[in-house]
Parts: structure tokens; sequence; C-alpha cells
């Protein structure tokens, strides 16, 4: 069944639902996600999947559960469904740069008499966000951390998520932005278990204990029964807002800024500002990103930021791919899904989602946690968007985050077949062969990566890149290559 015919059925199946227009009503209620105003097949599709697990068969059945005496732990399982997480570190790179090199090193060095920070990552879902907070906290105060009293707050809607969180134990999906010497001294390889059957990745205590969780609904701000209590220097709101009606959205961040210390900061997502909050907050324009301070925050000159030069443009010679050579695994593995790429005989059929529409569903299922589910509906068409080098690159990722070496190599090189250029595949590509011990090879992969990076200029975005920066790739690059360096010494 295409995606399209998909869609209309979970859409005809809430029209035929004579409780589901009730039952709507209660959910955006009561979480306050107006992003379901016109979804319905989305909504019921994740209606429909609570009530086969509770055993009831209608909405009208499952909103008097709801409102019973389970209703507090089927609350909690429905929000938790309904809520998209986004589970990566160091999401939106180009904040991740300004919180390094501006707001942080601001923050501490205006806090550094009382030696106290308070950090608020409001919609925490995995913890993912917050955890990256402390990775960089860390790092900016170094040995003068036990000095300090940091305090990094997480909060979410989704009981489940934030349970996740306080178990700090990743996939690989999450940390696909992360290079092997970030994922060596910032986590630990953990055996396989229910949920990670290949194993994963749990961080290490230092950043761990560094972050607490509480479970908070943002409707709290504006109905007056949150419980986070004093003021903040930094708060995180991002991709958050986007469920919220525009009048909610409008109370939600003028209740965020009244929570902000003097000389704080709000970084909300890229796509969420709105002329409407300079009513109450100052924005200020920071390299590749808009953050919001109190209006009455003295203003100061930031420092110059500087830029090198963009050298002439010249042909980069790129090493030959290293050759595919099957290792045998040790364990029976699956017969590899992915193929050879053919070019289409004939001309291209039109199909019923962009290759841009199927992407964004795919990373919604994976930053889900879904990546089981995400990888198999990318085999559902993958065939049909054979020469999308986008696709067959996040192909890749899926298959390393369920354990798929061998395909996950497969994809990678199929996208590098279709674009050379390609340097978050030929990135991924060295890493891979790296952990594989193929280190000659991988060295060649990642001085492509990096050759390629360094003929950008450094503050370009790289694509797929999940806001990673020529100049951070090519910073990773070096640093992975010379871990293969040191391996050979």
């Amino acid at each position: 069944m295409t995606d399209s015919a998909e869609r209309a059925r979970r859409a005809a199946g809430a029209m035929a639902d004579p409780g589901f227009p009730a039952l709507k009503e209660r959910v955006i209620a009561r979480t306050g996600h107006n992003y379901y105003e016109d979804k319905d097949d989305l909504l019921y599709d994740r209606l429909r999947k609570r009530m086969r697990m509770c055993g009831v068969g209608d909405c009208t059945a499952y909103r008097v559960l709801l409102e019973g005496a389970a209703g507090r732990d089927e609350w909690a399982a429905l929000e938790a469904e309904i809520t998209i997480g986004e589970t990566f570190f160091f999401r939106y790179a180009e904040q991740f740069a300004a919180l390094r090199k501006s707001i942080l090193p601001e923050l501490i060095a205006a806090r550094s008499e009382i030696r106290r920070l308070r950090i608020w990552s409001a919609g925490c879902s995995t913890g993912a966000e917050p955890y990256s907070l402390a990775i960089l906290v860390h790092d900016l105060l170094g040995e003068a951390l036990a000095e300090w009293s940091v305090t990094i707050l997480g909060t979410d809607l989704s009981a489940a998520a934030l349970a996740t969180a306080r178990a700090a134990e990743f996939g690989p999906w999450a940390l696909r932005t992360l290079d092997t010497e970030e994922r060596a001294r910032w986590f630990r390889r953990t055996p396989a278990r229910p949920g990670l059957p290949h194993g994963g990745y749990a961080l290490r205590p230092a950043f761990r204990r560094m972050v607490r969780f509480e479970r908070q609904n943002l409707l709290g701000l504006i109905d007056g029964s949150d419980r986070i209590q004093g003021s903040f220097d930094l708060i995180l709101c991002r991709n958050v807002l986007i469920y919220f009606s525009p009048d909610h959205v409008n109370r939600i961040v003028r209740a965020l800024g009244e929570r902000l210390d003097a000389r704080g900061w709000l970084l909300i997502g890229h796509a969420e500002p709105n002329p409407t909050f300079s009513q109450w907050l100052q924005p200020v324009a920071l390299p590749g990103t808009v953050a919001y301070r109190p209006i009455d925050t003295p203003t100061t000159e930031p420092p110059p930021v500087l830029v090198p030069a963009r050298p002439d443009a010249v042909p980069i010679p790129l090493a030959p791919l290293p050759a595919f050579v099957a290792v045998e695994p040790a364990a029976p593995m699956p017969e590899p899904i992915g193929i050879p790429i053919p070019l289409p005989a004939e001309p291209a059929t039109e199909h019923p989602l962009s290759p841009g529409d199927l992407l964004a569903e795919i990373r919604v299922l994976a930053d889900s946690g879904e990546t089981a589910r995400a990888w198999r509906r990318l085999h559902e068409e993958i065939e049909s968007y054979a020469t999308d080098p986008a696709l067959r690159y996040y192909e890749g990722l899926l298959a390393l985050d369920l354990g798929r070496e061998r395909e996950a190599e497969r994809a990678l090189r199929g996208a590098l077949f279709l674009d050379r250029g390609f340097v978050m595949a030929h990135f991924q590509l060295g890493l891979l062969l790296a952990r594989a011990g193929r280190r000659g090879e991988a060295a060649r992969a990642l001085d492509n990566a990096l050759r390629l990076a360094q003929g950008l200029s450094p503050e370009t975005i790289l694509p797929e890149g999940d806001g990673v920066s020529a100049a951070r790739l090519a910073e990773s690059a070096r640093r992975a290559l010379a871990g293969i360096t040191v391996s050979e010494a």
C-alpha cells in the first residue's frame, strides 16, 4: 500500500469512528498539542496503537478508560505516543557553537563570583539535549567544575522519555554526529540488551550526575501548576513550541522569559522565532542562530567572529574509494538487503512522496526511537528512489543503528556512487571502516571527507550533517585520522 493510500485509510478510520472528534478535543485540551488539529490521520494512528494495547475497540471506549481509575497511567502512555522526541546529541550544531563560543563563556564570566549556573532544558525528550549541555559545561569549566554549583534540569511531558533519559544509554542513531574520539571520551560501550540488541552507549557518570529530570507540562507555565522554582541563566525550549497554538506559544515564551535571570539567555528552535516575542524579549543575532534575552539586559558588543577567507576554488583530488571487502561476521547475519544501485532503464514514474517528504518521515520515526520501524518504512520505498544519495545515506545510518554493518557499508558506498562529493557519507564510511579495523581504507575515506570539508567555507553547514559545519567536520575527521595513526603506531 502506498503511503498516500495508507494516510487516506487512517483518515477514513478517524471519520468512521463517531467518538474520535470528542477524544481529539480532549487530547488537545489536556496536552496543548494543537499540532494535531489538522492531522486526524496521524493522531488516529497513534490513538489506535494505544487502543490495541489496551484492548478497546473504539474512541468512545478509550476515552472512558482515560477518565477511569487506570487513566493516569494510560494518559502517560498516550502522551509519550503522541509526542515526537528528538534523540541525538548536539542537535543544531550552530546553536551549540554559539553556546560554546559566546553564551556560556559570558555566563561563566558573569557568575565567576557566585560560581553558580542554572540551566533548564524544557521538552528534553530522552535527554540528549541536557546531557549535551552537561558535556559542554564540563569541558568549559574543566577542573574548576568542582568549585561551581551547576544545576541542569530536564523536563518533559512523557514519563517514558524521562525514564530513558535517566537510564542515559543510547543507540548509535543518537550519536550520529559524534566522531569516534568523542564517543570514547563521553560514553562507554554497553552489551546487548532488550531494546538495544546490538549494544549501546552509556553516558559516563561525570556528565550523567550533572543532570536531573522532572515530569512537566509546559502548559503549567500558563495555568500556574508548574513546580519549577527560581530563575535560570539559560533556558532551551527547542522544537517544542511547534505543538502548541499561537496563543499558547506566546504565553509560554513570555512565561519562559519571566523565568530568566536578568542576564539570562533563551534558545528556541530555528523555525520557531516570532516578531511577537520582541514584546517581552530582545533578540540577539549570533553566528548561525538567534537567541533571546530579557529586554533590560545590558548590551555589550559581541567579540568579532573571525572567518578565514575561502581558498580559491580548485579541483579536489579524491582518494579512490576503498574496495568493498566482505568480512565474515562473528555471528550469522541476515543477507544484506541493500543491493548495487541500478540506474532506471525506463523514465522514472511519479511517486506519491517526494524524496524530501520520505526522508522527513524516516527521520521522525528514527528520532522518536523507532529505528527498526524507520528501516522497514525506508525499504518499502527505497528502490523507487534508487538514485537519491540522501536516502541511501540514511539507509546506512539506520543500518548502523541496527547493527547491520555490512548493509551500512553497502548503503554508504551507494550514496558515494551517486555523489562523490557527499562529505558526510565519506566521513561515516571512514568511521565504520575504522571500527572494523580496516585502517587503510578508513584513512582514505576520512581523508576524502577532510579535503572536501577544507574546500568549503568553514561556516558552511553540510548537507545531511544535522547542522554540522565544514570546520567542525574537518576537525572531527582530523581527530579520527589521528586515532588511526596512533593505533597503527
